[in-house]
């Protein structure tokens, strides 16, 4: 069936917007009267706001003068205007700044290093605003938006003809619908799921994380997810285009990424269960080092999944067009492999075959003395960013690893890395405290903006997790987190994150994130400009963040006052409409908050600026 919006001119009303705290109505309500929605209810917002009788002078103007006026430098009134940024060219609707196809086609084919990221020199970067393609809507809501994403969003048809036997995406009138199909799951990722679940503990939340390895439109983490499972999905941008934009407007976690000549952007023991699903990645290949990378980021006791060649190959090497010997010789491989590491096979049946991680290397201790093993040599098994791939196991740790409790009772339980003081001068009382302070915080933005947990925001990102505090306190089946840890953050704190059964990714936000334009719906950044002032031009962090916003999506900005008046400055040209609040514990506090909305504007078209 084709899904229509309800006005001629693609407009839908939705009366989401109706319920942002009165505090600060009059500012939202500049998203307009009619939200270019996918999910509109057809009220007039003006109308409910003016029922509601709501008061837009709670949240007064803020007044620095009288606490900061020796901190703030007085400003030239003839460069008080901020620069205005420009649309880029609409031929960068969905460009990707450090996956971009010309730039890669320059680099080696050998092990997917032209996959990689590859960023643009300071000379190339592109200093103008990332435009929506015509037509673009906000996604519909989760769960729908599981199985329906409008075309004029990614309107890419490659795939509905490339994939249409395997039942990956189907279009149909102005929407694709994604029937929950895969390459080795034609029947359902249901039933798939369900056949994993026959051996894998995933209904008792001992299995909370897990990464997909060229997950495609990521139809398993989509369905993973009403099982309380949270998966981590990469795929290349390649020939099929949009797989990973396609995951993030269907509202289930996806980066670009691919296994190549650099270890993976997450920490090790992050994951409870790891996945390939006909990905095409050579596991026995390159010295084994891919699934030597997947051992590092696999928790010990945790599962892998290899499903698709070469596993039952005595039967399908004829529709696979494989020889039996090569078919036979890659999972001879694959099995000599998974007993170096440690892994122990606990199912093949059909086309899946399922490992097991060792709990700890007491059970494999013989390993030590085979000529055919060798460790790494690195202190830390974290250290990864642009760090090449090794052909080496990641030995376990020398302290002992406590046990994770079943989620949800981890998101708050203390983590192992805490408990052990692997996290240096981090104690479980400095913990608490930071989540207590996380709890606090997120009261407070909810007031500042009711929608934030009304289903109107799905994916959210984090740039500065820390310990994943915001994450947990915003916890809810109706939106997830990517909890960033920047690779110049004081601590390491992803394993810590992943260890409460959140997910995250290192970054450094010097460079542009790995994922496509508008993929967003409300990013927090608590004190990433403090972080990174010297360190590269901010101007280059908002105009990422503007990047990876959906249009009419929200941003809060947590910093000292100094970094906020630059920044309030700087993105008053970029079609921003921002408010500045004081801290909750009131205007002494140095620590301020910039709240802004992204203005609906596409490529030659409308806009929600106010004039």
């Amino acid at each position: 069936m084709a899904l229509k919006t309800n006005s001629s001119d693609g407009r839908t009303r939705s009366s989401v917007q109706i319920f942002i705290v009165a505090g600060l109505c009059c500012f939202f309500y500049i998203l307009g009267a009619w939200q270019r929605s996918g999910f509109g209810k057809g009220d007039s917002i003006a109308l409910e706001i003016s029922k509601s009788g709501a008061d837009c002078n709670i949240v007064p103007n803020l007044n620095f003068e009288t606490h900061h006026g020796g901190e703030v430098e007085t400003i030239d009134e003839s460069e008080s205007k901020p620069k205005v940024f420009e649309p880029c060219s609409s031929k960068y609707t969905d460009y990707t700044p450090c996956q971009d196809q010309r730039r890669a086609m320059t680099f080696p084919r050998e092990s997917m290093n032209y996959r990689e990221r590859h960023c643009p020199p300071e000379n190339e970067k592109l200093h103008c605003l990332i435009p929506a393609p015509k037509g673009y809507v906000t996604p519909f809501p989760w769960p729908k938006s599981r199985d329906y994403v409008p075309y004029a969003n990614a309107p890419y048809k490659s795939l509905t003809v490339e994939k249409a036997i395997q039942n990956w995406i189907q279009y149909e009138g102005n929407v694709f619908r994604f029937p929950g199909g895969g390459t080795q799951f034609p029947q359902g990722a249901d039933k798939y799921i369900d056949q994993l679940a026959s051996v894998i503990p995933i209904k008792n939340g001992t299995v909370r994380t897990a990464l997909d390895t060229g997950c495609g439109v990521a139809s398993w983490g989509a369905y993973l997810w009403s099982r309380n499972v949270i998966a981590m999905s990469f795929a290349p941008r390649d020939s099929h285009e949009a797989q990973v934009q396609f995951a993030l407007e269907r509202g289930v976690p996806a980066v670009i990424g691919v296994l190549g000549t650099i270890k993976t952007p997450y920490p090790s023991r992050a994951f409870d269960m790891a996945h390939c699903s006909r990905c095409l990645i050579p596991w026995g290949g390159n010295g084994g080092r891919y699934m030597m990378e997947v051992d590092r980021v696999l928790r010990p006791g945790g599962y892998w999944v290899l499903s698709g060649p070469p596993i039952n190959w005595k039967v399908n090497y004829k529709a696979w067009q494989r020889s039996k010997e090569d078919l036979q010789q890659e999972q001879e491989k694959i099995e000599e492999l998974a007993k170096l590491l440690c892994w122990e096979k606990i199912s093949e049946k059909g086309e899946i075959a399922i490992w097991q991680k060792k709990v700890n290397g007491d059970s494999c201790r013989g390993r030590e003395d085979d000529s055919r093993v060798t460790f790494c040599k690195s202190s830390d098994a974290d250290d990864v960013w642009y760090k090449n791939m090794e052909t080496c196991i990641t030995p376990y740790p020398d302290v002992a690893i406590g046990e994770l409790k079943p989620f949800p009772q981890r998101l708050y339980a203390t983590p192992p890395r805490i408990a052990s003081g692997s996290v240096p001068g981090v104690s479980v009382e400095s913990y608490q405290e930071a989540n207590a302070k996380w709890k606090k915080h997120i009261n407070s933005y909810k007031k500042i903006n009711r929608l934030i947990d009304s289903g109107r925001y799905r994916n959210i990102m984090d740039m500065n997790a820390g310990f994943g505090g915001f994450a947990a306190a915003l916890q809810s089946p109706k939106l997830w987190v990517m909890n960033v840890v920047p690779t110049m953050a004081e601590k390491n704190t992803l394993g810590v994150i992943y260890e409460r059964g959140l997910i995250g990714i290192y970054h450094d936000w010097c460079e542009a994130f790995s994922t496509y334009p508008r993929t967003y719906d409300l990013v927090h950044a608590n004190g990433v400009f403090s972080l990174y002032k010297d360190k590269c031009n901010i101007e280059d962090i908002l105009l990422e963040m503007d990047r990876i916003l959906r249009p009419e999506g929200a941003v809060i900005i947590r910093d000292e006052v100094d970094a906020i008046i630059k920044v309030k400055k700087i993105v008053g040209g970029m079609r921003w409409d921002t408010k500045m609040v004081d801290h909750e514990d009131g205007p002494l506090v140095p620590e301020k908050i910039l709240v802004a909305v992204k203005q609906y504007w596409v490529a030659g078209g409308n806009s929600t600026a106010t004039e």
